[in-house]
Parts: C-alpha cells; structure tokens; sequence
C-alpha cells in the first residue's frame, strides 16, 4: 500500500498518526542476530525511505501526523538528516513526530562507517547537533565525533524548538537517553502481530507490562526531580486488544502505535478498519 493512500486511510479513519520503519539496506552477510526471532522478515530489505514516505503521506492528508519508528540517526549525516527532517516539518504545516534510535544490525551499521560500539554516544551527539542546527540562527557542534562550526542552515521547522524526539529502545540506559536528550519514550513490545495466534486471543497481561510499568513510573519520578511536565510514553508494537489498550492507559501508555504488515491496498484496508473499530469502540 502506498504511503500516501495509507496517510488518507488513515486520516479519514480517525488515527492520530502514521508511523513509517527505516532500514537502509540489509547486509547479505549478516551475522547480528534479529532480536525478535530467527527469521528476519523479508520486508525489513524492501524498506522505503522513511523521509520520502512521511513527505508522500503528509502532502497527501491535512490532519494525520507523520512519524518515524524509529529514524536510525547513526546512519545519516546529521547536517543533512536536520535539513530534510526540518524541510519536511515545514511542508507538513508541523506534523512530524521523530521516532529515533541507534539500531541493531552491527553490519548494517559498519557499512555506515559506524562503530557498534560508540552508537549510542553517538546517537545522543547527532540529536544535539540537529537540535543546535534547528534552533540557532549560527548553529556549531563540537563533540566525540560530530564536530562542525558555525555554519547557515534553513528552513527551520515549523514546531518549536523542534519537532519531538522519541527516544527508541529498552535496554538500561534508555530512560537516560530519554532524559539527556528527547521529549518522549518509545519502547517496544516485542510479540506476535497475528491475530489469528494464541498469543493474540488471550486476554491476560503480558509478562513485559509489569516491568514496563516500573519503568514508566521510574522515567516520571525522575522527569519530576528535574523539574520536567510529565515524559509521553509511545508504546509500539501495542497489542490490538481492548482490554491490554485499557492496561496500557491505566500504566501511563500516552500513545499506541500497531504494527501492520507490508500488503496491496485490498488486503490491508480491512485491518486497519478493524483496528479503527478498536481505537474508536
């Protein structure tokens, strides 16, 4: 299904927002295990370009706002990753939500010219230095590895200071990352998307809500000793069940992005209705 006619899906069916996944190749040779499973699904080598399917669906609707699940930063330049990011927030009339992360795929990584090893201090200098560039008329980094001085960049986005940062991942020092640098959580839930599974029909939480609970709670106690408004948690990945949106709402889930797969148009839209029903009921 096209981003486009996706957005005005969509759109005419309620949601808040669309959000688009970002592999830029899949090394034929890899080594890094997937972390979901042992099969990695043919569609993560068949990805559009996250910027150019936000652009298609933001031109094509009024209302929806585009997003990134999840933008991998420490594969892009950052000078030209704040330009097109920027560009695309001013199109969108201030509609882009940036999902971000450093990744999995060591391979996919290296090919970058990225050290698996330094990506996650990476990732927080690229935020910085997109940040500077968004928000200053004369913007310079001087960082680890990302180091520019003064320099012109426009436009700027239309959301100020910036549009906001969704910090992706669950390892230890995500809610760090989230504080240092973003405006919300994105974590993820790492289950089946079939409804048809036993996995989907039971009705019993997940093993993970109880430990995502703690987290959310421990990210909003220390959003507060900074003196921060309470950190939005965006929950990909949710289960499409009534009963876990309600868990979700009442562990301080703000957002609940579902995962669809990559199918024509005829064969999807019947999902995403089901999926407005649930949203909606």
């Amino acid at each position: 299904m096209a981003p486009a006619e996706f957005g005005r899906a969509a759109e005419t069916r309620g949601f808040e927002s669309v959000f688009f996944p970002e592999h830029t190749h899949i090394p034929s040779g890899r080594e890094t295990p997937w972390p979901s499973g042992s099969e990695l699904p043919r569609e993560y080598a068949h990805c559009l370009s996250p910027v150019v399917s936000m652009a298609a669906a933001a031109t094509a609707t009024t209302r929806v706002k585009v997003g990134t699940a999840i933008c991998l930063v420490v594969q892009h330049d950052p000078i030209l990753l704040a330009k097109e990011i920027a560009s695309l927030d001013l199109i969108s009339g201030g509609r882009l939500i940036l999902g971000v992360g450093a990744g999995w795929n060591r391979e996919e990584m290296l090919n970058h010219g990225t050290n698996p090893k330094t990506r996650m201090t990476l990732l927080g200098e690229r935020i910085e230095a997109m940040t500077a560039i968004w928000t200053e008329d004369e913007a310079s980094y001087h960082g680890r590895f990302v180091d520019f001085s003064a320099i012109w960049s426009w436009p700027k986005p239309l959301q100020r200071p910036r549009p906001p940062v969704l910090i992706g991942g669950s390892g230890s020092g995500v809610l760090q990352r989230v504080l240092d640098y973003g405006d919300g959580w994105m974590p993820f839930r790492d289950g089946s998307d079939d409804w048809s599974s036993a996995e989907f029909a039971s009705t019993d939480p997940e093993p993970f809500e109880e430990e995502l609970s703690a987290r959310v709670a421990e990210l909003q106690e220390r959003a507060a000793e900074l003196g921060r408004d309470q950190v939005p948690v965006t929950l990909f990945n949710a289960k499409p069940q009534r009963e876990a949106l309600r868990r979700y709402a009442a562990l301080g889930i703000t957002r609940c992005v579902f995962w669809l797969p990559s199918l024509p148009a005829e064969d999807l839209l019947p999902q995403i209705d089901q999926l407005a029903d649930l949203a909606h009921g």
